[in-house]
């Protein structure tokens, strides 16, 4: 079965610095669209960070220039470097990727989300 394990979130000061990891795993054949999602407390899901199909970035406004998306594609694993935390930034962060993998017969090709990863700031 496809996985998709956040991991690196924690509580800190404004200011401070977090980097959260995930790691897919599965017998994946392809990873797409792979990127970051958060959901405070009474909102909407939003993006964060997202590598596209074509191998670009796409950042939230409210997060660039503060936060950087990476991936280790040897590993199958995306980071979140998240800079100058704010208690704006208060959520819980979700990995999500478009992933491919290998069936009996064929392949089959869905949308994976983690469980995700709780980053509280404090003031």
């Amino acid at each position: 079965q496809v996985q998709l394990v956040e991991s690196g979130g924690g509580l800190v000061q404004a200011g401070g610095s977090l980097r959260l990891s995930c790691e897919v795993s599965g017998d994946i054949l392809t990873v797409d669209d792979i990127g970051w999602y958060r959901q405070a407390p009474g909102t909407q899901r939003e993006l964060v960070a997202a590598f596209t199909t074509d191998g670009r970035t796409n950042y939230a406004d409210s997060v660039k220039g503060r936060f950087t998306i990476s991936r280790e594609n040897a590993k199958n694993t995306v980071y979140l470097q998240m800079n100058n935390l704010t208690p704006e930034d208060t959520a819980v962060y979700y990995c999500s990727g478009h992933i491919t993998i290998a069936q009996p017969v064929g392949t089959i090709g869905n949308d994976y989300w983690g469980q995700g990863t709780q980053v509280t700031v404090s003031s």
